[in-house]
């Protein structure tokens, strides 16, 4: 018992001073800079607030690196929180939303998806990147931002500097994004629906999704909102993916090693990520209506502070001087797998044909 009190009095510290920036962070996001037709415009309507929180932690640590004191707690926030606010997200989710939107947008995303981590894969090895950050910008520009970062990381043990650095990447291009997407849709002439379609798919952040989205109009904005929630389903075989792949580079380190001892403890069960199993869950209990919609808004809210808090954590745990060292190498990757993506998106849209998308669309 004592114990057990002692361990849990040695993770508060962290996690409050994590939970406190995450306060800060949550309600800057809800300063009001301006309006539109849909009503305020927020900070966090163009930065999200787990990238206000990652770079907030950032500048402490700039300051004041974090002592022993604030160690486990730091640690247990952006591992295991981190894992339960993946948990939590599910109660988000949809099947039934899913299985229509996803009629409608499954052809696209597919081809997306092969473009960050088919062209992420040639494009990582060709600029001398580690194939985790690789990987992490790959998945969060072609999963769901934040989300797919934090979630892919815990299972291939990425170091928080690499997660620090593919947040930065998939944030700076999705503020430029959020500006551009929706003249270029002028530009096109593109449907509500089209376009709802290629920012659901092309942008990364869920904010930005929603930002440019309804920049446009309502309804594209209310389909590309339904189309990246959607696509922030493509965590789960994601997240199984790389854990079989983790599971074969530690087998394969273990062999070279000659150690047998730790060859047998690598297992394909040991290193699954079990919470994706509480994400998909959630997300089919939620399907079925049993969980109020209130309660689901609620779990959802709570995913989200609490994935601020871990990145906040992250933050605290990643200097800016780590960074520096990987020099300007990921933000090429990040620009170069983003452009490839709008561009394929977009394509992929025109040879589906943009009056069947507008036709299937207004069948929803």
């Amino acid at each position: 018992m004592q114990k057990a009190i002692r361990f849990v009095g040695e993770l508060i510290p962290g996690f409050v001073l994590a939970l406190a920036i995450a306060t800060v962070a949550y309600f800057t996001a809800q300063i009001q800079v301006g309006e539109n037709v849909h009503g305020a415009v927020t900070i966090g309507s163009y930065i999200g607030a787990s990238v206000i929180a990652l770079f907030i932690g950032m500048v402490i640590n700039a300051i004041w690196k974090p002592t022993k004191t604030f160690a486990k707690g730091l640690k247990f926030t952006s591992k295991k929180v981190l894992k339960f606010a993946i948990i939590l997200l599910g109660a988000s989710m949809s099947m039934r939303v899913i299985l229509s939107v996803g009629a409608q947008s499954l052809t696209v995303m597919v081809f997306t998806l092969l473009t960050c981590f088919g062209g992420g894969y040639f494009i990582g090895k060709a600029l001398g990147l580690d194939w985790k950050l690789s990987n992490l910008i790959s998945a969060g520009t072609g999963i769901c931002g934040g989300s797919a970062i934090a979630a892919i990381a815990p299972v291939i043990e990425a170091k928080d500097s690499d997660v620090a650095y593919a947040m930065s990447a998939t944030f700076l291009f999705d503020m430029a994004m959020i500006v551009l997407f929706p003249l270029l849709g002028q530009w096109m002439g593109l449907s509500d629906a089209v376009y709802g379609l290629w920012a659901g798919t092309a942008v990364n952040d869920t904010s930005s999704v929603v930002a440019a989205g309804y920049a446009y109009s309502e309804a594209a904005g209310d389909f590309a909102t339904m189309v990246k929630l959607t696509r922030t389903l493509a965590i789960i075989p994601t997240v199984i993916v790389f854990a079989l792949i983790e599971v074969r580079i530690k087998r394969h380190e273990a062999l070279a090693g000659g150690d047998q001892a730790a060859m047998k403890n690598v297992s394909f069960v040991k290193l699954f990520p079990w919470f994706i199993l509480g994400f998909l869950a959630l997300a089919l209990i939620n399907s079925t209506g049993v969980i109020p919609a209130y309660v689901s808004s609620a779990l959802k809210q709570i995913s989200k502070f609490l994935m601020i808090a871990a990145l906040a954590a992250i933050g605290l745990n990643t200097s800016f001087k780590d960074m520096a060292r990987s020099g300007i190498r990921p933000m090429l990757h990040g620009f170069i797998i983003s452009l490839l993506v709008v561009i394929v998106a977009i394509a992929v849209e025109c040879v589906v044909g943009f009056d069947v998308i507008t036709a299937n669309f207004a069948g929803l």
